[in-house]
């Protein structure tokens, strides 16, 4: 069992699968918030401590034009993580577990400033953590953020979910022969350049010696449960 976890949650998690004029919000819809809450909680129930880095693409996607200043652009991506934290705390709030914010950005009258012994005294006490704001600079995602505060907070693993089953040798999308790979070092990652984390979030979990990240397909949230309990689900990367 692993004691601490770093959750990269994306935010399509929250989003609806297809839009109607009965749905309030193009980025949300209320059951899979509360799914993704329900599932988060569960795992803090297993008695593992959580930490959520949240992503922002039901929110934003980037730069609509070349002509786009890529900060400022990276810097509204980084808004959109803290409104799906905000969005997250409150389902887990209403599901009567704790849940703080962190943000890489001041903006106390929302959430704390992010400060590593401060988020690991709030996963001790029994919180959820939601890791918010990316990493605070432009120009990295909120994966290579995950490893960041993987590092930071001394995680056991960190779980990335994904569209998938896990590591291909290529893309499964384009080649319909792309085979599964079950378990992977960084070093071999990094060096075939398989591309379902960024080749810094590998570098940094090889660097700051991470167990493993555990890649796995998160359309069924039940399956942050299955791995944190042991099954062989997804792809193991590793030292």
């Amino acid at each position: 069992m692993y004691k601490r976890i770093i959750l990269k949650l994306s935010g399509e998690t929250l989003a609806p699968e297809t839009f109607s004029k009965d749905n309030a919000s193009h980025s949300f819809e209320a059951s899979r918030v509360d799914r993704a809450a329900k599932a988060i909680v569960d795992l803090a129930d297993l008695g593992v401590q959580v930490g959520v880095v949240m992503g922002g693409g039901n929110i934003w996607r980037g730069r609509f034009t070349d002509a786009m200043n890529p900060v400022l652009a990276d810097q509204m991506g980084m808004l959109a993580t803290i409104i799906n934290a905000l969005c997250v705390q409150d389902a887990i709030q209403r599901l009567g577990h704790g849940a703080t914010v962190f943000t890489a950005q001041e903006m106390t009258r929302f959430a704390e400033l992010y400060r590593a012994d401060r988020a690991i005294a709030a996963m001790e006490r029994g919180d959820v953590v939601l890791l918010a704001g990316g990493t605070g600079h432009p120009f990295f995602t909120t994966d290579t953020g995950a490893a960041l505060r993987a590092a930071e907070l001394r995680a056991d693993a960190v779980f990335k979910g994904t569209t998938v089953d896990g590591v291909y040798d290529s893309d499964p999308h384009k080649n319909p022969g792309a085979k599964l790979i079950r378990d992977i070092t960084y070093q071999e990652t990094i060096e075939r350049g398989l591309k379902v984390m960024d080749i810094s979030a590998f570098q940094l979990c090889r660097e700051q010696k991470i167990p493993c990240i555990r890649i796995f397909n998160m359309d069924d949230l039940d399956n942050i449960l299955r791995v944190a309990k042991g099954e062989d689900i997804g792809t193991v990367v590793h030292l």
